[in-house]
């Protein structure tokens, strides 16, 4: 988890809440949802974000803070803007320590940032069932810019990954005709 990965899982307000609340010692839903003053929805839709931030641990009825994580975020002294420098503006401008930070609302911009997502996350050739797909795109997904869901939605429409009977794989790279 990066400092801004943290940053972004706490944005939000009903997210603080039910972190908070968890810090004082509620260890189920239905108790922070009753200390926080949310409704149960929003405090389960919070606790599987706060989970995938790396934030809280454990299941329904023994959650906990997760702190290897918040001390890991703590000793990582890197600011965000000086990880991986890309060559390509759009990675530049969308990633961050390897994160994303937010997706391109032109289509273009989103292919390239797709792309690059799909080659360090996917081998061509290997068949992913859906659960291993989310879990290679939940780190990309880690600083609240995108979800994994609308990340491997994308990566199918742009067929960029083919999905069959709930098995994904990644679509090899199409080459350039050459011409005489």
């Amino acid at each position: 988890m990066t400092a801004h990965a943290l940053a972004g899982a706490l944005a939000d307000d009903g997210r603080r809440r039910i972190f908070a609340a968890i810090v004082l010692g509620s260890t189920s839903a239905a108790e922070v949802a009753q200390r926080s003053g949310l409704p149960t929805r929003a405090v389960l839709t919070g606790l599987r974000r706060l989970a995938d931030a790396g934030l809280v641990a454990g299941a329904d009825g023994a959650l906990t803070v997760d702190e290897a994580s918040l001390r890991a975020a703590a000793r990582d002294g890197r600011p965000a803007d000086d990880a991986e420098p890309a060559d390509d503006p759009v990675l530049r401008t969308f990633l961050r320590a390897g994160v994303l930070v937010g997706l391109p609302a032109q289509r273009g911009r989103r292919r390239v940032l797709l792309a690059h997502i799909a080659q360090r996350s996917f081998e061509p050739g290997t068949r992913y069932p859906e659960r291993a797909v989310d879990d290679a795109l939940k780190p990309w997904c880690a600083a609240g810019g995108s979800d994994h869901a609308t990340l491997r939605r994308y990566l199918v429409d742009e067929r960029l990954l083919s999905r069959e009977h709930g098995v994904y794989q990644r679509v090899a790279e199409e080459k350039p005709l050459t011409g005489h």
